[in-house]
């Protein structure tokens, strides 16, 4: 199964939006689309963290 090109699931989102939606609520679900993307790239080129590693980020954060 060939993987769908970058405007078929654009037009795959955008057809499954409800018909009555705000322009603003229909580009929110295209760039939530968009960071899951690029997160699924990020991991297949080995840049991510491991979950300890976040928390002590996040630790630092909320002191």
């Amino acid at each position: 199964m060939n993987e769908a090109t970058t405007k078929q699931k654009i037009i795959n989102a955008i057809n499954e939006l409800p018909d009555k939606i705000k322009v603003e609520d229909a580009i929110e679900k295209l760039y939530l689309l968009y960071k899951i993307e690029k997160g699924i790239e990020q991991e297949k080129k080995g840049k991510t963290l491991s979950h300890g590693t976040v928390k002590e980020k996040m630790n630092k954060w909320l002191e």
